[in-house]
């Protein structure tokens, strides 16, 4: 029997590689670097390339690229920042937004699919479970090296 943990990482990995559509994975992946943007301001933080390629866990050219198509596809606009004239940073824009917004619905419908035949109790548990797991994530991301840095 895996481990919970073994069972963490089964699920995100089919779910990643879930869409041999090209279409569709290249709309994700707008999807993608457009939510790591929209996470950034809300924290505080300027959406710059190197901020998103952290965020998304990428390097800094695959960041760039991706800013590079959403801001193409009309989802992100690229500005100087107040604080540093030679510095540029991301922002998400109306179609960014309505990106966001079809996504999520999307992301909803999937979650009730998959949650069929639960109770509302069982699908309120398991949403504040996952949301002190991506707290979690987060902290730890900063905090502790992979096995690969140890």
């Amino acid at each position: 029997m895996s481990g919970p943990g073994q069972v963490l990482f089964q699920f995100v990995r089919h779910w990643s590689r879930r869409s041999v559509d090209h279409r569709a994975t290249e709309q994700g992946r707008l999807v993608l670097v457009t939510e790591a943007v929209l996470a950034l301001t809300r924290h505080g933080q300027e959406a710059t390339v190197n901020a998103i390629a952290d965020e998304i866990g990428i390097d800094q050219s695959g960041a760039s690229r991706l800013v590079k198509s959403a801001a193409d596809a009309g989802y992100l606009e690229m500005r100087t920042s107040a604080a540093d004239g030679r510095r540029r940073h991301a922002t998400v824009t109306s179609s960014g937004h309505a990106l966001l917004e079809d996504a999520h619905r999307w992301q909803e419908q999937v979650f009730d699919q998959l949650t069929d035949g639960w109770s509302e109790q069982q699908r309120l548990d398991f949403q504040q479970a996952m949301t002190s797991l991506i707290e979690r994530s987060h902290a730890l991301t900063h905090d502790t090296p992979t096995p690969i840095e140890r």
